[in-house]
């Protein structure tokens, strides 16, 4: 980890010095393998800039972020013992969805007045999610460690889908990308000095992070309902859970598949890259107003809201 540019942290709850701890786990444990061939330098079909990232296939992987972030059990209980009915994922799937999908555009592609409207919104919600004392873990939705490992989740996962879409990423590219990647943490309650400075730094944390990762079987058993779309009408969900599962598992690293529990064979494996090799083909001759509409869309939607002085989640 680079000295100077380290996330700063003067005490922390859950995770050990990261100055002077080395992670036990690799890369290659904590992240998807990208079997697509290396995007070409300065090439302007291959974006390296996080806001090029809204493209729709990048709610491919949705579910396995969510899994993700469940890794950490102070934030699966948080949302599993969530009070705040209105915002439940089981109970509200569509309106949980049309708020996270906000949450990324505008702290991607939103002001800085836009980032601290929805912060408070997202605020009104969080102070209803504390552990009591049957909670199996403690936990408090302002826990800046907490909103730390989400955001870093979110920003695996648009990284993720960037790349299997376009191809790897060289040194260069992979920082140019990480750098817009801060609002992500920060529209949240996350201190800037708190996100990692640059993409090594990233490496490091995550991969210190992700020997947290950890699910029991209530954990297991909300993860399988979300995969399987439980939580929808069953004749669509139904016709879309084959899909999501495979797409839910391929984005998925090993680590948190192994800890899940979840099958994944070598020829799933070729399937999936076969699958994004084909879709990243087609993604270059979309025309930009269908790849990345629907998160303007939700941009246009979001602004109406505040003009209108109407909820934001």
């Amino acid at each position: 980890m680079t000295s100077g540019a380290a996330t700063k942290r003067t005490h922390s709850r859950y995770l050990p010095d990261l100055d002077t701890t080395r992670p036990r786990l690799t890369t290659a444990e904590t992240r998807i393998p990208i079997n697509i061939p290396q995007r070409r330098p300065n090439d302007p079909l291959h974006k390296t800039v996080i806001q090029d990232a809204f493209e729709w296939w990048a709610g491919a992987g949705s579910a396995a972020n969510v899994a993700m972030q469940l890794g950490w059990p102070e934030v699966a209980y948080g949302v599993m013992e969530s009070k705040v009915e209105s915002g439940s994922l089981m109970k509200h799937p569509w309106k949980r969805l049309r708020t996270t999908e906000q949450y990324l555009a505008v702290a991607l592609l939103g002001t800085d007045e836009e980032r601290i409207a929805f912060r408070e919104a997202v605020n009104s919600a969080h102070r209803h999610v504390r552990s009591t004392e049957s909670s199996p873990v403690k936990y408090n939705a302002f826990n800046r460690e907490l909103q730390l490992w989400v955001a870093a989740c979110l920003y695996v996962g648009f990284e993720d889908t960037n790349m299997l879409l376009h191809g790897p990423m060289d040194d260069e590219q992979a920082e140019q990308f990480y750098q817009g990647a801060r609002p992500l943490a920060t529209t949240l309650q996350v201190p800037a000095e708190m996100w990692p400075a640059t993409r090594k730094d990233f490496d490091h944390y995550w991969n210190i992070a992700c020997d947290r990762i950890s699910y029991d079987e209530t954990q297991k058993q909300f993860i399988t309902e979300l995969i399987d779309l439980r939580m929808i009408t069953p004749v669509l969900g139904i016709s879309l859970r084959g899909l999501l599962r495979f797409l839910t598992i391929g984005s998925l690293p090993p680590l948190f598949r192994e800890r899940l529990d979840l099958p994944w064979r070598p020829i799933d494996q070729r399937r999936f890259d076969n699958l994004f090799l084909f879709v990243g083909f087609v993604n270059r001759f979309l025309p930009a107003p269908l790849r990345v509409g629907p998160f303007w869309l939700m941009m246009g939607d979001l602004r109406r809201r505040i003009r209108k002085g109407k909820p934001l989640i």
